[in-house]
């Protein structure tokens, strides 16, 4: 059994949920909604650059979640998954989960979006298994904060490793999946590194190292 990791947002689906959810809690009134589209997009421009504070944008998606109850959080994301990424949601994409499936592959998924956003969005690709960075939850309120490493960059080996300690499954034969530059420290760990509709950075890297590179598109 190999471990078949994949990235989510422009890999798996044709957008990137992060910045989605912060287009559409600006449009439902949620926030303020042109600082906050203004801000959402800023920190989107510097994820593309390679030069996002994973920190300090999380704080600001976090902050979101803390301003309001639970019940209301889960309306609207029920409404943001029905609007902006089912109609997102690549049948290739679908169909390469089903293949390693099939094979017999531990499937994952591994994004630095939160996890309140990305765990539906998984669902729907029939994955139990998603490592994302976590915002504290307690007495069913959001309190802006997240717990232990954010799984961007480095920190998505970090996080990598400690569920590995705690299972049975290694990296031998692994997968991983990423449009990404930002993905580079685990597409270089992976026996099995691949591409997918990747940015300019990423394809050069993968064309210098051999890497299969794929399109779901």
């Amino acid at each position: 059994m190999a471990l078949a990791i994949f990235d989510l947002d422009e890999t798996l689906i044709a957008t990137d949920s992060d910045h989605e959810w912060g287009q559409y809690v600006a449009e439902s009134g949620l926030v303020d909604g042109e600082k906050h589209k203004r801000r959402n997009d800023e920190f989107y421009d510097q994820y593309k650059a390679g030069q996002l504070d994973i920190n300090e944008y999380l704080k600001f998606s976090c902050s979101v979640l803390a301003n309001h109850p639970l019940e209301v959080l889960n309306q609207h994301r029920t409404s943001f998954v029905d609007e902006r990424i089912r109609p997102n949601i690549l049948t290739e994409a679908m169909n390469l989960v089903s293949e390693h499936r099939a094979a017999g592959d531990y499937l994952m998924v591994i994004t630095s979006t939160i996890e309140f956003v990305t765990r539906p969005i998984v669902n729907i690709f029939g994955i139990e298994t998603l490592i994302a960075s976590i915002p504290e939850l307690i007495n069913d309120r959001y309190t802006g904060n997240i717990i232990g490493v954010p799984s961007f960059a480095e920190g998505k080996v970090k996080r990598l490793n400690s569920w590995l300690e705690e299972s049975t499954l290694s990296l031998e034969g692994s997968f991983f999946y990423s449009d990404s530059h930002n993905d580079l420290p685990l597409l270089r760990l992976v026996d099995h590194p691949v591409a997918v509709d990747p940015d300019p950075v990423l394809r050069r890297e993968a064309e210098a190292r051999q890497w299969k590179i794929i399109s779901l598109r």
